[in-house]
């Protein structure tokens, strides 16, 4: 895991999640729903936000009376701006934020991709972050407290074949980043969070169940082919907030890529923009849309 070498919050111990509220969205299944399950075993009251409220309410039930549900949109803003609100009318506070909902789009080039499906990328895995954020700012201040977004590995990897995915992680990432530094001036905190390849429903629809996207990921080199459990991931936020950490990324063969990025894409997306593999790929993933 990597932080920043300069931390405002040393020295004040770790940040006890016990006794504090924490909305999550996306918290119906995967990465959310086991994050959900780590805090409130650690003691925190939490919210679990999901565009279907009905697997937010299961979840909320099997947890217990310090959990309750709001299904709500992320892509909505009103939608988000009630969910905060209900969520601190139910606990009175509101000590931690975690934007997790996401989506990814079917494997599809620029030329060939369907506008409105980027539209939706975007407005789930970006304006939705916001969307949740910053209505409970001023919540998160009072109780300076600390908010998560979900970023990825896909922030500074080779965005071919899946660029509304990459370029939205890369706005999350400067969001965070901004986030980090604004809230540190007021007594609160932020983080982000990057995951590789996180065994996922949205991983199988998007690598597992596309003949193109199986070639896409078998383009990963090891280390960053390694796959994760959506409770590690979850884990590793849970863990990072306990330390207030700036940066968080699972796993850690992914670390000397993200440190070493800068570097490392310039030569990288030179040899794929040469590498005949990658050129039939793209290829026939043009030929899938355009022959419809």
């Amino acid at each position: 895991m990597i932080d920043l070498p300069f931390n405002p919050f040393a020295g004040r111990g770790n940040y006890r999640v016990a006794g504090r509220t924490a909305l999550i969205t996306g918290a119906g299944q995967g990465i959310g729903l086991e994050l959900a399950e780590i805090l409130y075993a650690r003691g925190a009251s939490v919210a679990l936000v999901d565009i279907d409220a009905a697997a937010a309410r299961a979840a909320a039930g099997a947890l217990g009376p310090r959990a309750f549900a709001v299904g709500a949109d992320v892509a909505d803003r009103a939608q988000m701006s009630a969910a905060v609100d209900r969520a601190i009318e139910r606990f009175g506070a509101l000590d931690i934020v975690v934007a997790n909902a996401g989506v990814t789009p079917a494997p599809a080039t620029v030329r060939t991709m369907d506008p409105r499906e980027f539209d939706r990328v975007l407005g789930i895995n970006l304006t939705g972050v916001f969307n949740t954020v910053h209505p409970a700012l001023d919540a998160v201040i009072a109780a300076k407290g600390h908010v998560v977004v979900v970023s990825s590995c896909a922030a500074f990897a080779p965005g071919m074949g899946g660029s509304p995915y990459m370029m939205s992680k890369a706005a999350v990432e400067q969001f965070g980043r901004a986030l980090r530094v604004e809230l540190a001036a007021v007594g609160a905190s932020a983080g982000i969070a990057y995951f590789g390849v996180v065994e996922t429903a949205m991983t199988h629809d998007m690598l597992d169940a596309d003949e193109l996207g199986i070639e896409l990921d078998a383009m990963l080199p090891w280390p960053l082919n390694v796959r994760i459990t959506a409770e590690h991931a979850a884990r590793t936020i849970a863990d990072g907030i306990s330390r207030r950490a700036a940066r968080t990324i699972a796993p850690s063969g992914w670390e000397p890529y993200a440190l070493l990025r800068g570097a490392v894409n310039i030569v990288l997306d030179s040899r794929l923009a040469a590498d005949p593999k990658v050129h039939g790929v793209i290829r026939r993933l043009e030929q899938r849309v355009l022959s419809t």
